[in-house]
């Protein structure tokens, strides 16, 4: 299911960088047989602007291209899969040509990008695939000319800024080192806006993945992710939006935090419900350690039991950091208290000082 997440990401990542330079379908058929190419590029525009900020994706995306990105180091079979897409397209191409009696020439058919995080040499060895480098950088390996196509190993490339649109889709340290280059970017930077939010999106989509346990990389790429919202906030707020997008942030945590407990734990009773909105307003990087812990949590009562005081816990926790080991009584007194009572102070909770929510909350009548 990870592998999925991160698929859906790489597609949906190629799509938004390349849709201004062409026509970016993702999932093409090819009818042939039940095949379905991950992203087929349509060049259409030249936008030498576009092109130069993305580096060597844009080189990539001079003409008509289909990509093939892969999350695990790509295999042997999955390289002939690739190459038998491509052969599958050229024959749809030539007859529909051959219907509409249009000639078509080598420069007519899409080149193949296969993209793959590291690549064995027993692999390109065997495909006889090699570098170009007169022509062209470090990392890419081309097959035999007719074959159009070539294999793209991430993280053989230069760690440059002419790379960092592809190194996005590495993984590890790789990706990592490519996301922290991303926020050093300008903030008013249009590729690195759009990046962000599908960055956000990916590691929202981790963190709700209830199929299988968060591998220790993808954590450690969550957790380099989730100060990335929060920055763009900020520099929103620089630009006197902070209201409206705050509004937006807060809106976006409480269905990603709704959703997620559901999905986890079946209807949500009244009190979860009634935390909804108070953890919706917590900073995105606390937000993001708050969906981990829980994700860790088993399925069942008690572990809907310890979701809601790790609930309570961290709405408290931004009110009461002074009270450090008094914080678990009131923790447990909080929850103490009946539902309307509970609702009704967390809706309160902005407008009261430490010093009021502690008194509140320092005895609960028997």
């Amino acid at each position: 299911m990870t592998r999925l997440i991160h698929d859906r990401f790489a597609k949906e990542y190629l799509e938004e960088m390349l849709s201004p330079l062409g026509t970016v379908n993702i999932g093409r058929d090819v009818t042939s047989e039940v095949q379905e190419i991950d992203v087929y590029f349509t060049h259409e525009a030249t936008v030498p602007e576009h092109i130069e900020n993305l580096g060597l994706l844009g080189q990539l995306a001079t003409a008509t291209a289909i990509f093939e990105p892969f999350r695990n180091p790509v295999t042997i079979r999955e390289v002939v899969g690739c190459i038998s897409k491509l052969f599958d397209i050229q024959g749809e191409l030539e007859r529909e040509a051959r219907r509409e009696n249009i000639r078509l020439n080598e420069n007519d058919f899409p080149k193949l990008w296969i993209l793959t995080p590291t690549a064995s040499e027993s692999l390109l060895n065997g495909f006889r695939a090699q570098p170009d480098q007169p022509n062209w950088m470090p990392g890419i390996y081309f097959l035999g000319e007719y074959l159009r196509s070539a294999i793209v190993v991430i993280h053989q490339l230069p760690k440059t800024p002419e790379t960092l649109w592809l190194r996005i889709l590495g993984r590890g340290k790789v990706q990592e080192k490519a996301v922290a280059e991303l926020i050093a970017l300008a903030t008013d930077n249009p590729l690195r806006t759009n990046a962000l939010e599908l960055l956000y999106r990916l590691q929202s989509n981790l963190v709700a993945d209830l199929e299988q346990p968060i591998e220790i990389e993808d954590r450690e790429l969550i957790m380099t992710i989730a100060p990335l919202f929060q920055e763009q906030l900020q520099a929103a707020q620089e630009q006197g939006l902070e209201q409206g997008l705050e509004q937006g942030r807060q809106a976006q945590q409480r269905l990603i935090l709704e959703n997620f407990l559901r999905v986890r734990f079946g209807e949500l009773d009244s009190l979860m419900i009634a935390f909804l909105s108070p953890v919706s307003r917590i900073p995105a990087a606390e937000f993001t350690v708050i969906l981990l812990a829980i994700s860790m949590l088993a399925v069942d009562a008690a572990g809907r039991q310890e979701a809601v005081r790790l609930l309570a816990e961290n709405v408290l926790a931004l009110r009461l950091n002074e009270f450090g080991d008094s914080l678990p009584t009131l923790v447990a007194n909080l929850l103490a208290l009946p539902v309307a009572e509970l609702t009704l102070l967390l809706e309160q909770l902005p407008q009261l000082s430490a010093d009021e929510l502690s008194s509140r909350l320092g005895q609960i009548p028997g």
